[in-house]
């Protein structure tokens, strides 16, 4: 059985290279267990990165079992560095399965 090799992180892009411009608003897809509390976790995280994020703006997709929910949010991001702790945040949250 063959290992997997761990995940390194991405290289950095430098400014004149990336593909965003900023600011920007930017749809990340979120997807975790259909729990309650979990749409507001999500919220709460965006809001922290985005004061003017609109929780009414959040897409809600339900798994074809029913046991998760994926969520597209839209946030408002200033820097690569602001999306990158955002992506940070959001993968070390305890609520959360994947981030893209």
């Amino acid at each position: 059985m063959s290992q997997v090799p761990p995940m390194q992180p991405p290289p950095d892009i430098p400014p004149e290279q990336s593909l965003i411009t900023y600011p920007s608003h930017f749809p990340i897809k979120v997807m975790g267990a259909k729990v309650e509390g979990y749409v507001e976790a999500i919220v709460k995280v965006a809001q922290a990165f985005d004061p003017d994020f609109d929780a009414a703006t959040v897409e809600q997709r339900p798994s074809k079992a029913g046991n998760y929910l994926g969520l597209t949010i839209t946030v408002r991001v200033t820097s690569r560095e602001q999306l990158d702790e955002l992506y940070r945040t959001l993968t070390t949250h305890p609520m959360v399965k994947v981030v893209l």
